[in-house]
């Protein structure tokens, strides 16, 4: 079975920026849909972005749309999510999931691999 692996996590300020990372154990990760969810203390799992195999389709929530920014570099299997301006409400287990064949998108149904996450905190 593929493995997805996140790394990046920590803690931060509010204002503050962080990157977090994703791979999978999958020879073929080029050609997967990568998509980042989240689980808040006591909530449950929300989306966060998601990138097309290529990095030309990428979809957002409304809660980090122009504060985080999803890429991916196939040549090194890497996806990247680059969150900027941090707030307290981001604070959550951060966890990335692939979809081979896919084109990204908010669907938690559709993804087929799923990391274990990487926390999140951001203080005031």
């Amino acid at each position: 079975q593929v493995q997805v692996i996140e790394s990046g996590g920590g803690l931060v300020q509010a204002g503050d920026s962080m990157r977090l990372s994703c791979t999978t154990t999958s020879e073929r990760t080029f050609s997967y849909a990568i998509a980042w969810f989240r689980r808040a203390p006591g909530q449950g799992r929300e989306f966060v972005a998601s990138t097309s195999w290529s990095g030309d389709y990428k979809v957002y929530s409304d809660a980090v749309k122009g504060r985080f920014t999803i890429s991916r570099d196939n040549t090194k299997n890497m996806v990247w999510l680059q969150m900027d301006n941090l707030k307290p409400e981001d604070t959550a287990d951060y966890i990335c999931a692939a979809d081979p064949g896919g084109h990204g998108g908010k669907n938690d149904f559709q993804y087929d691999y799923w990391g274990q996450g990487t926390q999140v905190t951001v203080s005031s």
